[in-house]
């Protein structure tokens, strides 16, 4: 037996193997595309978070909301990312996940909730007409509100929501990440 084969026989004891540590109640990680980076989480099979939010804020409001156990654990998180390239590539039109809202206010659910129904794939519709849908014609500003701060962006195409006037306002990831959206669900 050689020298090397020796130590690697003792690495294979069971006080000297490495710790395998449980999964996670929640698992994140963070995921480059070309609108910016996303905090993608999971938790219970469930996307709890598609956020452009950094990631120390993301991490804690997770582990106030779900569990004190928030990994860093991307494998969890595999299916999520290859639906998000293939649908920023132009190849998904649709995520095929189950979201829970966790994350949001009892206001940004009844918002968010509605929305998958009112847009559709490349079109869009305006803060106005959501806050009608919901029964409350009033709170365009604040389906505005509930919308910037969604927790599942793109997931939940709070994107394809425009002003009255058909003008781009504010999206959590910016304009331009916006824009993006809007134009490759416009070339489909």
């Amino acid at each position: 037996m050689t020298d090397l084969e020796s130590r690697l026989n003792r690495l294979d004891t069971p006080g000297l193997r490495p710790p395998v540590l449980p999964d996670a109640d929640v698992a994140y990680t963070l995921h480059d595309t070309p609108i910016g980076t996303l905090l993608l989480a999971v938790a219970g099979g469930r996307v709890v978070a598609s956020s452009f939010g950094d990631e120390e804020t993301m991490t804690t409001r997770l582990a106030r909301a779900v569990s004190p156990r928030v990994l860093r654990q991307p494998r969890p998180l595999d299916d999520v990312r290859r639906q998000l390239d293939e649908y920023l590539s132009g190849v998904r039109r649709a995520f095929d996940v189950e979201v829970d809202l966790v994350l949001a206010t009892p206001f940004q659910r009844l918002v968010l909730n509605d929305l998958p129904t009112h847009t559709s794939y490349g079109a869009t519709t305006t803060y106005g007409a959501v806050a009608s849908d919901i029964d409350k014609p009033k709170a365009a500003r604040a389906v505005g509100t509930a919308l910037g701060a969604n927790p599942v962006c793109v997931v939940l195409p709070c994107h394809r929501v425009v002003g009255a006037n058909g003008a781009l306002t504010g999206y959590a990831g910016g304009l331009d990440a916006k824009r993006f959206l809007l134009n490759l669900e416009a070339k489909s």
